[in-house]
């Protein structure tokens, strides 16, 4: 408990409180959209008196969701979505400046990641936002009493919208659930532009190696996937791809990038960057081909796309050699360095994704809640995705922001568009 705001809360270091709210006002700066709705929101009051449980990484774009969403009237509790993307200062100012009740400290083990999470259900929430669909699998699966409570839930990521539509699938997801990943201003800008740039943040950061003229692999080509090429290639890398979608592997082959196997890759690559929202990509039989001092992370949600259990087996050897890396040595003398434990590694070593591009995300998160209320009693259970109209007012007040105008339709362009009768 914080001894100056005495709202409920575990972090590391009350005492940080200056520095985050420092870094919180910094990110505000670059995130207009979201202050005209933090604006709109403390005058019209849409989500008053409700509770919300929030799951996701607790940066400094994130304590701006969480400070909007109380401007709207929320009673808010946040935790952290992964063990290793807290920003210590930002949960400390969060409590002291803000009165949010937050259980996040970077680096807590599992057992108190779990815990946190029973303490974001024991807050009764009946709206939540997950990142990665932890909060909502453990509330349905162990507290089956409070699901009537619940409006709905907003989930952020691809990872997450994949354990939603399974649990759809078996007739296990008893509220409205909305795909804020789904939203166009959400995914082709946070997914491409935020984990692109956030990756070779952290990575460079943590190994402080240079990238031009290395083999990077990036490990799926889907928006994050083709983010993580775009800027490794930006950096000098030689970029290779692997996939197996075909279309997908067509489409990173005509970007310009060599695609192959991903034991073809493991021989040749001297950076690796798993982006799959699957499991064991890299599996025990690519660690052993890889080259000595071959470096190996990842951005997807769960660090399950390394099968680093299989990496401890057959390693005889294993220390920390700079902050958030540990060299494995093999038993051929190889050595494999894997970054920031397998987990997201543009959090747990860099900052994650930058403001700019966090305001048309978390835009549509605070949008996505609002769209749950007014919708409650109408929406039924399972999957939604946000109205288009949202997208195109999420994207007209960031082009606004950047002081960018963009054409409109005439009346005759119009006409023309509605008619099949006009032709060549």
């Amino acid at each position: 408990m914080s001894n100056k705001t005495m709202v409920m809360s575990e972090i590391k270091d009350a005492g940080l409180s200056a520095l985050g709210k420092q870094r919180i006002e910094w990110a505000e700066a670059d995130m207009p959209v979201l202050r005209l709705i933090r604006e709109r929101f403390t005058k019209e009051q849409p989500l008053k008196g409700l509770r919300v449980s929030a799951c996701a990484h607790v940066t400094t774009e994130t304590a701006n969701l969480a400070i909007t969403l109380k401007a709207g009237g929320a009673d808010c509790v946040l935790i952290a979505s992964n063990p290793l993307s807290t920003q210590d200062d930002v949960a400390a100012s969060l409590v002291v400046d803000h009165g949010i009740s937050v259980y996040a400290i970077k680096g807590e083990d599992i057992a108190t990641y779990h815990r946190h999470i029973q303490k974001a259900l024991d807050h009764k929430p009946q709206l939540i936002i997950d990142d990665g669909s932890d909060l909502v699998v453990t509330l349905v699966q162990e507290r089956a009493n409070q699901v009537s409570e619940v409006v709905g839930t907003t989930e952020e990521t691809t990872t997450g919208i994949t354990r939603l539509e399974s649990m759809e699938r078996d007739g296990k997801l008893p509220f409205p659930a909305v795909a804020v990943n789904n939203a166009k201003t959400k995914h082709m800008f946070d997914n491409r532009y935020g984990t692109g740039q956030s990756t070779l943040d952290g990575i460079i950061r943590a190994t402080n190696r240079l990238v031009a003229g290395r083999n990077v692999v990036v490990l799926g080509y889907g928006w994050c996937g083709k983010g993580c090429a775009m800027r490794a290639r930006g950096h000098g890398a030689n970029v290779i791809v692997t996939e197996i979608c075909p279309v997908k592997a067509i489409e990173a082959t005509m970007d310009g990038f060599r695609v192959m196997p991903v034991a073809e890759a493991a021989l040749v690559g001297d950076l690796f960057i798993t982006v799959t929202g699957n499991r064991h990509v890299i599996d025990g039989q690519h660690f052993e081909k890889m080259k000595d001092g071959a470096i190996v992370c990842n951005s997807g949600h769960f660090d399950l796309e390394l099968n680093l259990v299989a990496l401890e087996k057959m390693s005889k050897s294993k220390r920390q050699v700079r902050p958030f890396m540990d060299e494995f040595v093999l038993q051929s003398g190889n050595r494999v360095y894997v970054l920031a434990e397998g987990r997201l590694v543009n959090l747990s070593c860099a900052e994650g994704h930058p403001a700019s591009v966090m305001d048309m995300s978390f835009a549509n998160q605070a949008l996505a809640l609002e769209h749950l209320v007014k919708g409650k009693g109408k929406l039924k259970a399972g999957i939604h995705v946000l109205p288009e109209s949202v997208d195109t007012e999420i994207a007209s007040l960031k082009l606004k922001s950047m002081g960018i105008s963009i054409d409109k339709l005439t009346p005759e362009m119009i006409e023309y568009m509605g008619s099949w009768k006009s032709g060549t």
